[in-house]
């Protein structure tokens, strides 16, 4: 009964990570580039999400929705500011960019607010005990599990079933041979920016109402595991990114509840270590060269 208690807890982090980890496998699919500011999008929404709550008085759903608005245009700018001029530069000075971004993000929002802590108020979603065949639930984990599944399935349908997404898939495919056909291919990497960014910030208000304490410089962790689960699935594939994501929670629910909850960080990397040497294409990569 405690293990099915701790695979809801698990598959609930796991979801937190799978919507982070959508970002990075969507930008690396289209331009082929780890964006590791993609984890203070994820802070930045949870900030929006805590003063949309605490100052302007939102309910959760409006206050995600907000988030969402002002994280993909975050994305949009960091994309038009700092990687479209580097389209055609080496993969090392994007890489060094990115690190860039993402540390100038940081400090920069240090700057301006300062370092200290801020705590989600405890009201926002509802906490009770569900009890389900004897084995007792968390309202919350429940609750932002199917927010979390909602969101994937809204950007299944929209890479698969909507002229936008069509766009992000042939632009995957083929840059060149879709510009030849007609997409604007930087409009195309703009959108991938918002999509990817605005299920970060949704990430970020979920986090935040899940385990209360948010800080300037909660997007390291989060976001580097989170680029673990995008390598576990396999970097460039959505639904890699799902799967990697809801398992490393599953991993490390399971971790803590043996009783090493001081491993559950390390846990994450010791993956990605065996991920690369045993399967470096990932769970839904093709790990073996196909015969032409």
């Amino acid at each position: 009964m405690e293990l099915l208690q701790q695979l809801v807890n698990g598959i609930s982090l796991g979801s937190i990570y799978a919507l982070i980890a959508l970002g990075y496998t969507m930008v690396y699919g289209i331009v082929k580039l780890i964006n590791f500011a993609h984890g203070d999008v994820f802070m930045v929404g949870a900030f929006v999400g805590f003063y949309s709550i605490t100052i302007l008085d939102l309910s959760f759903f409006p206050a995600l929705l907000l988030s969402m608005a002002v994280c993909a245009v975050f994305g949009v700018v960091i994309e038009r500011i700092a990687y479209k001029p580097l389209r055609n530069a080496t993969r090392i000075a994007a890489l060094i960019t990115a690190i860039g971004v993402s540390l100038l993000i940081e400090y920069g929002f240090i700057y301006f607010r300062g370092a200290q802590p801020e705590a989600y108020p405890g009201n926002v979603l509802p906490s009770e005990k569900i009890e389900i065949l004897g084995v007792s639930f968390n309202s919350q984990a429940i609750f932002i599990l199917c927010v979390s599944v909602a969101l994937m399935v809204i950007l299944q349908f929209i890479v698969h079933k909507t002229k936008i997404g069509k766009a992000m898939r042939a632009v995957s495919f083929d840059a060149e041979a879709a510009k030849l056909m007609g997409i604007n291919v930087n409009n195309t990497i703009s959108a991938t920016f918002a999509l990817g960014s605005a299920l970060a910030g949704a990430a970020g208000v979920i986090f935040g109402t899940y385990y209360i304490k948010i800080e300037p410089l909660m997007g390291v962790i989060p976001g580097l595991k989170a680029f673990v689960a995008a390598v576990l699935g396999g970097i460039g594939i959505i639904p890699g990114a799902m799967v990697g994501g809801l398992l490393l929670g599953v991993i490390e629910a399971l971790v803590s509840a043996a009783g090493y909850s001081l491993w559950r960080d390390g846990v994450a990397f010791v993956v990605l270590i065996l991920i690369l040497i045993f399967m470096p294409s990932g769970l839904f990569g093709k790990n073996k060269r196909e015969k032409v």
